[in-house]
């Protein structure tokens, strides 16, 4: 799920309402800093007509991420990419503003910050979380200039996650991976874990299999879960689900504001995706 990034980075805010309460995908809860662990995943900043929005994304080429349809539709401008495992501890996140919020980042700003600039594209057949048999949450981000210095994410094909189906989905654990929000306690105040936007890191965790449908993979996200070690938040949208080492669903939405619920995974190595990511 993408979340809004005010300037000082104090208000974290979903940013869609999905369909059967679920929220467009929220950071990592549970789970540790993924360090250097998961280096081909970035962050990705941009703006729509709605404000300014992170999500996570996967290097898949030396010039192509996979992130969500949700982290790509209605872009302005260019988007922001950075592989930086630390983006800020603490405010502020050192991410830079747009000239002109109104068309977005340029090409020329970004790499006079230090970032990395791209150009989203959306699947053609997203459907806005308004059908689940036609899901397609999944976007691309084409980079100005390659990236050698990473090794790209190796893509599952082939409808690879259909041998892991029930029984044995419940048995498996994937790996997740995203720059959202840490939800944990805070400081001072209200004890109730809850969305916290800083550190801003890249962070790591594990989710168990819970259900899978031809678009869907579906887990469970809470770090009480002895068969895992947490799952997804805002922030996460667009992040990589990994199982034996394979890319096989970026991370889409989740169902409650803690993120300590079920979270939702595009399929990404299904025909409709496959053949989409083909022609870049």
């Amino acid at each position: 799920m993408k979340i809004l990034i005010r300037s000082a980075m104090a208000a974290v805010l979903a940013a869609v309402t999905l369909a059967a309460s679920a929220h467009p995908a929220a950071a990592i809860t549970g789970g540790e800093p993924d360090g250097n662990r998961h280096p081909n995943v970035g962050l990705i900043l941009f703006y729509d007509a709605e404000g300014r929005f992170r999500c996570s994304a996967t290097l898949v080429s030396p010039t192509v991420l996979i992130t969500a349809a949700h982290c790509t539709a209605g872009t302005l401008g260019k988007t922001l990419v950075t592989f930086n495992s630390v983006i800020a501890e603490q405010p502020p996140s050192g991410l830079p503003v747009a000239a002109d919020p109104s068309v977005g980042y340029t090409s020329a700003e970004l790499e006079a910050a230090g970032f990395l600039a791209g150009t989203a594209y959306t699947h053609p057949q997203y459907s806005n979380f308004t059908d689940l048999d036609n899901w397609n949450d999944v976007g691309i981000v084409v980079l100005d200039k390659p990236v050698t210095t990473i090794a790209p994410a190796t893509l599952a094909t082939g409808n690879y996650l259909d041998q892991f189906a029930q029984p044995t989905l419940n048995s498996t654990v994937f790996d997740v991976v995203g720059y959202g929000t840490e939800v944990r306690k805070a400081d001072a105040g209200p004890q109730n874990p809850q969305p916290m936007s800083y550190p801003l890191i890249r962070r790591y965790t594990t989710s168990p299999g819970q259900k899978l449908t031809p678009q869907v993979l579906q887990m469970n996200g809470n770090p009480n879960d002895t068969r895992g070690g947490g799952g997804t938040c805002f922030g996460d949208s667009g992040g990589p689900v990994f199982l034996n080492g394979l890319l096989v669903a970026v991370t889409s939405y989740g169902y409650t504001q803690n993120c300590r619920y079920l979270g939702g995974y595009q399929r990404i190595e299904i025909p409709v995706v496959e053949e989409w990511l083909a022609s870049f």
